[in-house]
């Protein structure tokens, strides 16, 4: 069991608000020191896997993407565009990217969304002019509470709606540990079966999504116009 102290290590550097790069650093070392290797052989094991999984950095390449583009006003063009449309709300907009999120990702296209590509640059700015549009003025704390159910629509639709994908690497992982514990199941049947979950987070988040609205109403409708101007 030595070995799993490398996940102690990451929770202890994560509630410590330490550098994550560092974090996991020390949670390698630890974990190959647990298990009865050298550091060479723990630097070695680890320059292995970074080599075979490189392209993972590839996501890097995004952040100047989208630094650029918000620099040539991409949010202003975008709460525009949401301004335009009366029947707009911040849950009905939600939503909709809730229900798109989750049927990319049933189809493997897991790039098409994400907090760096999507919700930073584009969702959350519309949904927050949905509710300015309505509302008027936003304060921080609305602003920070429609930014977090954004990011939230977007873990929730990939994370239900991957698992229908039949060669997601999730569904393998499942596989896996029920062979190894004598469950003998396909590919298929667990993509069939992941089905009605999905629906099933589909409509339970979207109701959430759908209150949404009424939240803010009723918070902003309790605070004065001293803390809206804030």
């Amino acid at each position: 069991m030595w070995p799993l102290i490398g996940v102690a290590v990451v929770v202890a550097g994560f509630v410590a608000r330490v550098n994550p790069l560092l974090v996991v650093a020390a949670a390698v070392l630890a974990t190959g020191l647990a298990a009865g290797m050298t550091p060479v052989e723990v630097v070695s094991a680890f320059g292995k896997a970074f080599n075979e999984n490189r392209y993972v950095g590839l996501v890097w390449l995004v952040v100047p993407v989208i630094g650029l583009l918000e620099r040539a006003g991409l949010q202003e063009r975008a709460k525009h565009l949401i301004g335009k449309v009366q029947a707009a709300t911040t849950g009905r907009l939600l939503l909709l990217y809730l229900f798109l999120r989750q049927v990319t990702a049933a189809f493997g296209l897991n790039s098409l969304g994400g907090h760096a590509q999507m919700v930073r640059p584009l969702i959350a700015p519309m949904a927050e002019a949905a509710a300015e549009n309505r509302h008027g003025p936003l304060p921080a704390r609305a602003r920070e509470l429609i930014r977090a159910n954004a990011a939230a629509a977007d873990n929730i639709g990939v994370f239900f709606g991957e698992d229908i994908f039949i060669a997601m690497s999730s569904i393998l992982l499942i596989r896996g540990v029920l062979e190894h514990s004598g469950v003998m199941v396909e590919p298929l049947h667990l993509s069939v079966w992941a089905i009605p979950t999905a629906v099933a987070a589909l409509f339970i988040h979207g109701a959430r999504l759908l209150l949404l609205d009424r939240r803010l109403a009723r918070t902003l409708a309790a605070q004065g116009p001293a803390e809206k101007a804030e």
